[in-house]
C-alpha cells in the first residue's frame, strides 16, 4: 500500500514542498480574492477564487503524503527491530 515508488525521505521533502506551496498559494488567493477584490479586473479576480481551492487540495495532498511517508518510516524501524 505505498503509492510512490520513492524512498520516505524524499517523500517526506516532497510533501514539505508541497505543505508550503499549499499554503503560500491558500494566503496570496485569500489576500487577492478579498483583499484587492475593488483593483482587479475579473479574470485575475477568478484566479485569486481559484487559488483558494487549489492551495487547501495541495495541503491535503502534502499532509497524506507526510502521513504515508512516516508510516513507511515506521514499518521500516519496526522491522529492523524485529530482524
Amino acid at each position: 500500500m505505498y503509492p510512490l515508488n520513492l524512498p520516505p525521505a524524499q517523500i517526506l521533502q516532497l510533501s514539505s514542498q508541497l505543505l508550503w506551496s499549499g499554503l503560500a498559494l491558500l494566503l496570496v488567493g485569500l489576500a487577492a480574492a478579498y483583499g484587492l477584490e475593488k483593483q482587479l479586473n475579473v479574470p485575475t479576480l477568478v484566479l485569486a477564487h481559484s487559488l483558494t481551492l487549489i492551495g487547501p487540495s495541495m495541503l491535503k495532498i502534502g499532509y497524506v503524503l507526510r502521513l504515508v511517508a512516516q508510516q513507511h518510516l515506521k514499518d521500516e524501524t519496526c522491522a529492523h527491530a524485529i530482524a
